[in-house]
């Protein structure tokens, strides 16, 4: 693996002000699915909508088979606080080594570590019962707005596609890497409504927590730095003989030699 951007100088962080716009984006972002998720459980239960998410669990449940079963414990898995915690302390020791520098792997721990605590507080406010069908995993304390393995997926995954996609090359690897690890939320989202864990409008938000959490991150911590020109030394023979033949070609003309007058 290499990387062109490893030298790139991404601008000072000023810490005050990269707490206060997180800090900030996190308040707001809680407060605004706090509001969505309450507007549902007291608003939109019951409705046209909710009995539309009834039929898209039952649906799932009628579909269940022992294999789909396995692979869905596996997509589940991989997003389980679990997992997360240990791709990311893996992940925080190889982009340091990899890269030379902390900034990823701090942007990485701000993206999973930042999600976690805005998830657990918007679960806790809203408070949504779990679908009313066989659950094939043991409830977890937390409610099912919005879906947290949905939004971890996203932060995590997400967080190290852009890492891959900007510093590994070549080019067409950190592109099958970063497709890769965008299908990860997918298969985690579609795993929690199989299972019975999460309503489809659960995993609609999770993905958006994700997204919107993540988002605020990268902009904040990990902008894209400024393209570096190449240094003098680097500058190829063949960009400096065109000057050197037009020299050679059109020399100067006579008129333009400086006289002396005796």
């Amino acid at each position: 693996m290499t990387s062109d951007a490893a030298t790139a100088v991404y601008p000072p962080l000023r810490s005050g002000r990269t707490l206060g716009v997180l800090i900030g984006g996190g308040l707001t972002l809680a407060l605004a699915l706090s509001l969505v998720g309450w507007a549902i459980v007291h608003l939109a239960t019951p409705s046209a909508m909710t009995a539309w998410e009834d039929r898209v669990n039952e649906w799932f449940v009628v579909h269940r088979t022992p294999r789909l079963d396995a692979l869905s414990h596996i997509s589940s898995g991989i997003a389980n606080t679990l997992t997360c915690i240990a791709v990311l302390m893996v992940m925080v020791i190889v982009l340091r080594v990899w890269l030379g520098r902390w900034r990823e792997s701090a942007v990485l721990f701000a993206a999973i570590a930042g999600e976690l605590l805005i998830f657990v507080a918007v679960s806790v406010v809203v408070n949504r019962p779990r679908p009313d069908v066989p659950r094939l995993d043991a409830a977890p304390p937390t409610a099912s707005f919005p879906s947290g393995h949905t939004g971890a997926a996203v932060a995590l995954y997400g967080c190290l596609a852009v890492i891959i996609l900007r510093q590994l090359r070549p080019k067409w690897f950190a592109v099958t890497i970063t497709t890769v690890l965008c299908l990860v939320p997918i298969a985690v989202g579609v795993s929690r409504l199989y299972r019975g864990m999460h309503h489809p409008i659960d995993v609609v938000f999770g993905v958006v927590l994700g997204g919107l959490w993540l988002a605020i991150v990268l902009t904040t911590l990990l902008p894209r730095p400024p393209r570096l020109a190449d240094p003098p030394a680097r500058r190829s023979s063949a960009s400096i003989a065109p000057t050197l033949a037009a020299e050679t070609v059109n020399p100067r003309p006579e008129g333009d030699w400086p006289t002396t007058s005796v």
